[in-house]
């Protein structure tokens, strides 16, 4: 956990444990949350609702005395307390102070209930920040390997089972302790000591019962939650490659794999519902088995002459009355054991250490030149497939350097490294002299832009995106840079201007657009270091044209990195490092590198002939009389065009 999250919970906060499945030791987790030293009034809260809890439990035990004086007024030899109030003798106003009773006892329980939320719902936000929190604080390699479709759900179902576990705790498992506590004291009384022996055992196979079944239901929750992931983990994965399903009509293979997962699904809720009738049914066995043993112990003690038919009434109004909290009891427990198992896979992720870490005494970046340094850097995903190979270069402050090289050459690892989305395996990088391992992460990447290939945006408007790059930019501040992006008149032409939604990953957009949005946002964030990552790789050549004037503006009086395919958008930086399987091959301005003639100079003439061929092709496309007289394609014409020169 980092020093940010333990802060943010709190000194006094234990730490939060994938193997803290016991309910005492779940609820000394989230007892800091109930009772937080930082909210004296929600402390207030949690004392004023147990004393609402109090009152409502000895009216509910009191009520049934009530009930049995108001039956031994209605009989002929019904003998009623000396010490009533005149008032109560008569049967109409016990009957009236029953229902009374009843009705106190319910608002009571209710008074508690509104009282306490604030406490269980300060709990659930709590809770629901950290993970939120934790998991940004997570490195790129975990989620890399994770499906964030079943990682949302873990966290929906964790934080609702932060709340089951909270509410039925303390707003339902003590108030059911306490009553059955005062009610057995009741009986014991009036009854005598056997009926209490009756009552213990009934209650004692009762939670025994429950107990055992419901901690074999456990599993089979968990194969339901592991199998409700894995339909959710496709159904998101399907719907965010809509377009890709569409464009290979592949609608029945995404409803099959679907369906599959789901069918997994339905045989897990099918054998948790089966569970849940044989314990409901075992519960009211047992709890009916009691019922009937005290009930016919008092029938036997009236025919002798020592209990009344209001004693009868009595002890079945107390055993119902006990039912209740009894069949609660199973509740709750059933409740609390499946939040316990959907809070199981949240704490795990709470209980990830992020890969990458702030030192204790990591010092904001404070930058004046934005200098950038590699020094012989190695770097690995996996240790038997090394990525970069001591790669050394320098990026001197305001100018421009250029890394090309061959797919799978480690060119964008260079910018996962600078943003420390990973720390290197050997070597080290500076900025302006200081290792970026030794400055906080948050001042690091404040002073780092990113204009990347693939361009995802926030399914809100256009004015929230770009706002993205400076959260307090002002309005003008925001059209200024969509201004300078090259993107304020295409905004000003929607019906809604910049209150335009994107949709869902900006899918409104064309690429163009999307990529101008972005440049927009760094442009407000105005960073001193600017990284492009084949920022343009994926457009076509006009909107690529068009594109990189305005990556030129953002770029000037910059420290940029550029990542590119297209060599043609290079050329003009101060300096080209040329990478090939990790290792950085050549270095120099393009003129240098062609004259070389080695693996850029190959590069470029690659490019060039297919640049070459594709503007010949479309010549060649405008005059179809010309395709008919030669008596080939264009396609066949540009080819032979190719090897002819090879």
């Amino acid at each position: 956990m980092t020093a940010t999250n333990q802060k943010q919970r709190g000194k006094s906060a234990p730490a939060l444990d994938a193997d803290d499945k016991g309910l005492l030791r779940s609820l000394k987790t989230l007892w800091v949350y109930m009772w937080p030293d930082a909210r004296p009034e929600l402390k207030k809260r949690v004392v004023l609702a147990l004393a609402a809890l109090i009152v409502a439990k000895i009216i509910t035990v009191f009520s049934p005395y009530l009930y049995a004086w108001a039956t031994d007024a209605l009989t002929e030899n019904g003998v009623l307390p000396d010490w009533l109030p005149p008032i109560l003798v008569a049967p109409i106003m016990l009957v009236l102070a029953y229902n009374v009773a009843r009705l106190m006892a319910v608002g009571f329980n209710q008074i508690r209930d509104a009282i306490f939320s604030s406490v269980g719902l300060h709990a659930v936000r709590e809770l629901a920040n950290l993970t939120f929190q934790h998991l940004h604080a997570l490195s790129l390699r975990y989620h890399l390997s994770r499906r964030t479709g079943g990682l949302t759900r873990v966290i929906d179902r964790g934080v609702k089972g932060i709340e089951g576990i909270v509410r039925f705790t303390i707003l339902s498992g003590m108030p059911t302790v306490v009553e059955f506590a005062m009610m057995a004291l009741v009986i014991w009384f009036q009854f005598g000591f056997w009926y209490v022996v009756v009552v213990g055992l009934t209650v004692f196979a009762y939670v025994y019962y429950t107990v055992v079944a419901s901690d074999k239901r456990i599993q089979i929750r968990r194969d339901m939650n592991n199998a409700d992931n894995d339909a959710n983990s496709k159904s998101v994965d399907s719907l965010l490659n809509f377009e890709t399903v569409k464009y290979f009509g592949n609608e029945e293979v995404e409803r099959s794999r679907f369906d599959k997962a789901m069918s997994g699904y339905e045989r897990a809720a099918i054998k948790t519902w089966t569970s849940l009738s044989w314990l409901n049914f075992g519960q009211a066995l047992i709890l009916g088995v009691g019922m009937a043993t005290c009930m016919a112990m008092s029938a036997m003690a009236i025919q002798r002459g020592e209990q009344s038919i209001g004693d009868f009434v009595m002890i079945n109004a107390l055993l119902m009355q006990l039912s209740v909290p009894l069949n609660f009891i199973g509740f709750i427990y059933r409740e609390i054991r499946q939040g316990i198992a959907d809070l199981e896979a949240m704490f795990s992720v709470l209980a990830v250490e992020p890969e990458i870490q702030d030192k204790p005494l990591a010092e904001e970046l404070k930058v004046k030149e934005a200098t950038i340094r590699f020094e012989d850097v190695h770097f690995h995903y996996d240790e038997d497939r090394p990525i970069l190979k001591g790669v050394n270069f320098e990026v001197p402050a305001g100018s421009t350097i250029a890394i090309v090289g061959p797919s799978g050459a480690g060119k964008s690892t260079i910018s996962r490294l600078l943003f420390r989305f990973y720390d290197v395996t050997s070597g080290r990088i500076t900025i302006d002299g200081k290792d970026v391992r030794d400055v906080t992460q948050k001042s690091l990447r404040n002073h780092i832009g990113m204009v990347p290939q693939d361009t995802v945006l926030f399914n809100d408007n256009i004015a929230y995106n770009i706002r993205y790059g400076r959260v307090g930019a002002s309005d003008n501040e925001v059209k200024e840079a969509a201004k300078l992006a090259q993107i304020d008149h295409f905004i000003d032409a929607l019906p809604n201007g910049y209150e335009s939604e994107v949709g869902e990953r900006g899918l409104k957009l064309s690429g163009g657009e999307k990529q101008r949005v972005a440049i927009a946002r760094t442009i407000l964030k105005s960073p001193p270091i600017l990284i492009l990552d084949e920022a343009t790789s994926a457009l076509d050549t006009h909107t690529e044209q068009e594109i990189q004037s305005a990556l030129d503006i953002v770029s000037k009086d910059r420290t940029t990195l550029v990542i590119a395919h297209r060599l043609s958008t290079v050329v003009n930086a101060d300096r080209i490092l040329v990478l090939k399987a990790g290792e950085a091959v050549e270095q120099g301005t393009h003129a240098e590198l062609m004259a070389k003639d080695g693996l850029y100079a190959s590069m470029w003439s690659r490019q060039r002939e297919v640049s070459e061929a594709e503007a010949r092709l479309a010549e060649m496309r405008e005059d179809d009389q010309g395709f008919i007289s030669r008596g080939k394609s264009a396609e066949e014409s540009v080819i032979e065009g190719i090897n002819t020169k090879k």
